[in-house]
């Protein structure tokens, strides 16, 4: 009788400590899958989410079962890591879709195109943004998205150990390089229609100037938005593969700044 109660105390002291485990690792692929580009978006139902936190709670713990801390003193500290970690982990990867919106806004803009065509969502943002996103999104996924964020959870347990703070500097200039290769990325990819624009509206000054009869508005605006749609039909293969490009080469080393 002693040896089975033994077993079953054994048993429970096991037991508590995988669920212990299981609800750090939950919380910081929960905070995480709020932001995560495709899997944390508007559209996509909180049930759904929900979902998909518990797979990959599923997947990534036997991987981190070893690295979690026990379930012993204060329990704010290990919460409050855990939800920290998860945040970063999807700001990060959050800031590659703020990129494809901020390209197309740049795109929709030099091209006349912002408000004629505004977007109608949850997020108010012109439709070239919404064209950008939900396709660069696409790809991602068709890509295997889902499986470098699970390394990603993996790996993030290597720099961002449950329960300890990361140094608060370290994660400050990890943050600004990130937010500037978002606004580098979104510039790049914007960067032909810019260019385009200035030289068209160049053109369309010095043909004032010489013609002052001639209303150039009338002519110019029609024209601009027409060799925006068609350049935008040509460039924005080459300019999504740009972008996947970036996310995957982030996705190999997404903590690199950081100790």
């Amino acid at each position: 009788m002693t040896e089975i109660l033994q077993t079953l105390t054994a048993g429970a002291n096991l037991t508590q400590g995988w669920l212990w485990a299981a609800f750090l690792v939950f919380l910081r692929v929960g905070a995480a899958m709020a932001l995560l580009p495709a899997f944390g978006e508007h559209s996509v139902p909180q049930r759904i989410r929900l979902a998909l936190g518990l797979c990959y709670t599923i997947v990534v713990l036997p991987a981190v079962l070893d690295r979690m801390t026990p379930l012993e003193g204060a329990l704010a500290l290990p919460l409050a890591t855990e939800v920290m970690a998860g945040l970063t982990i999807g700001i990060g990867l959050r800031l590659f879709v703020h990129a494809l919106q901020i390209a197309g806004t740049l795109t929709a803009q030099s091209t006349s195109l912002s408000q004629l065509f505004g977007g109608q969502g949850a997020e108010q943002q012109p439709t070239m943004s919404h064209i950008f996103v939900m396709t660069g999104l696409a790809l991602a996924v068709v890509s295997g998205l889902h499986v470098r964020i699970a390394e990603v959870f993996i790996s993030s347990y290597d720099v961002l150990p449950p329960g300890r703070f990361p140094n608060g500097a370290d994660l400050a200039t990890w943050g600004l390089s990130q937010v500037s290769r978002a606004f580098a990325l979104a510039f790049s990819m914007a960067a032909p229609f810019l260019a385009a624009s200035v030289i068209y509206n160049i053109a369309l000054g010095v043909i004032n100037r010489a013609m002052p009869q001639l209303m150039v508005v009338f002519i110019g605006a029609p024209a601009l938005t027409l060799g925006g749609l068609v350049l935008l039909a040509m460039t924005s293969p080459l300019l999504l593969k740009l972008w996947v490009d970036m996310l995957n080469i982030y996705l190999e080393n997404p903590f690199a700044g950081l100790p």
